[in-house]
């Protein structure tokens, strides 16, 4: 098995497409900030499907445009050896792994700089609580797709919001790319496989299991109604003593809102983010609001 070649300027990130991409070849883009687990390895497998034979590229990148005051960037679990084998282990050719300067000429805070506006959706669920993140992210996206040129892209729909966002921006700014939402990896307990998991003690590991358990008795609860969702979720969530609620939303697929009463059958998405510790989490798992139990993982 060979190792992927570890680009980190643009030169050679360029260098090694154009060598390793044959005429027809499609290129997918995994985008990562690194510290690989068993979710992103299952993205790059994804990845291997939509291409075939062609290039696959994993950028290891954390982001600071996407941080905000107070949040964890510089503990953010920085792994890239271990990053590394697993790529290897994944069949990944070729991993991004820039410095700050190379993403962001003259940093990337200056007045200067462009970024990607993300519109209203971003103020809501996550951008409520983290304002700015979303221009983070959709300006660090754009920029990975504007040096990699992939024909694909495969994110995980643990982060539902983001992706959304990002289908809308490839959409709206006529991008071009595929965009691909791989279902959400999970721990036996059904707890979604996050790089800040490694943030949580044995105690709270335990108790994080909860959200995942919320998610489902509201999947249970769908086909009784909308109300009926919330009320499953929100007593399951009374078990987790060590558990600080951030938000707890149904919405449409694309984050929209849903009538006080669906008609039967209406698709839905339930959104959660709570602490559990000093740890943020966040899950989301698909509805069908009157139809039967269940709804997807």
């Amino acid at each position: 098995m060979n190792s992927p070649y570890v680009a980190s300027t643009r030169a050679e990130l360029h260098e090694q497409l154009a060598a390793r991409q044959a005429p027809g070849d499609r290129v997918a883009l995994v985008p990562t900030m690194g510290a690989l687990h068993n979710g992103h390895a299952s993205l790059f497998r994804v990845a291997h499907d939509r291409v075939g034979d062609g290039p696959v590229v994993a950028s290891i990148f954390v982001n600071p445009l996407q941080f905000g005051a107070g949040e964890d960037l510089d503990r953010y679990p920085r792994t890239f050896e271990a990053d590394l084998k697993v790529c290897e282990r994944e069949g990944v050719d070729i991993v991004f792994a820039p410095e700050v300067d190379e993403v962001y000429p003259g940093g990337p805070l200056t007045e200067a700089a462009v970024t990607i506006e993300p519109g209203e959706l971003a103020t809501v669920l996550e951008g409520k609580v983290r304002p700015g993140h979303f221009r983070g992210v959709l300006t660090v996206v754009a920029k990975l797709f504007g040096l990699v040129r992939p024909d694909v892209a495969i994110f995980g729909q643990k982060d539902y919001q983001q992706l959304v966002l990002i289908r809308r921006m490839v959409a709206d700014l006529c991008l071009g790319v595929e965009i691909v939402g791989a279902e959400t990896e999970r721990e036996p307990d059904g707890l979604a496989l996050s790089s800040r998991n490694a943030y949580l003690d044995e105690e709270h590991r335990r108790e994080a299991a909860v959200l995942n358990r919320a998610l489902r008795a509201a999947q249970r609860a769908a086909k009784h109604g909308l109300p009926a969702v919330l009320d499953a979720a929100r007593a399951e969530l009374r078990a987790g003593a060590l558990v600080e609620l951030d938000y707890l939303e149904v919405t449409t697929p694309e984050l929209g809102t849903l009538p006080d009463v669906p008609p039967p059958g209406t698709e839905a998405r339930i959104l959660i983010a709570a602490r559990v510790g000093i740890t943020r989490l966040i899950d989301n798992l698909p509805l069908v609001i009157g139809g039967p139990a269940g709804g997807g993982s």
